[in-house]
């Protein structure tokens, strides 16, 4: 089967940027995440997917479900549906990792925020 590649989408957020790598599949989404040095993204949680993060680079803590753990290139985390999460860059190099969406639904907002360094709060 040959699919033709769409544009890859790039979003700057205030913790750093995103492109979006694969998001023409009914089931599956795929991004190349940056957190800058010092920056985090929100503490959140997803009702229609699950995700898996591959550390490329950097230094960090992921935060699930209030447990922290630290992470470093080639550590994967894997992120079930429903589960409290967050990453943090806790170096002083860009943090890059892949996300991995899988579920039914990918869009922005299946994202609740509990917590947000950015006034983004949904409850």
């Amino acid at each position: 089967m040959n699919k033709e590649i769409s544009a890859l989408e790039f979003e700057v957020r205030p913790w750093g940027n995103y492109t979006v790598l694969s998001q023409d599949e009914p089931d599956h989404k795929v991004k190349a995440i940056v957190v800058s040095p010092g920056k985090r993204l929100s503490y959140q949680r997803h009702a229609r997917r699950s995700e898996h993060w591959f550390i490329v680079r950097g230094t960090g803590n992921v935060t699930l479900d209030n447990n922290v753990i630290e992470v470093t290139a080639g550590v994967a985390i894997d992120v079930p549906v429903g589960t409290n999460h967050r990453i943090e860059n806790t170096g002083i190099e860009d943090l890059l990792f892949i996300e991995v969406q899988h579920g039914d639904y990918f869009g922005e907002d299946d994202i609740v925020r509990l917590d947000d360094d950015y006034g983004r709060v949904d409850i």
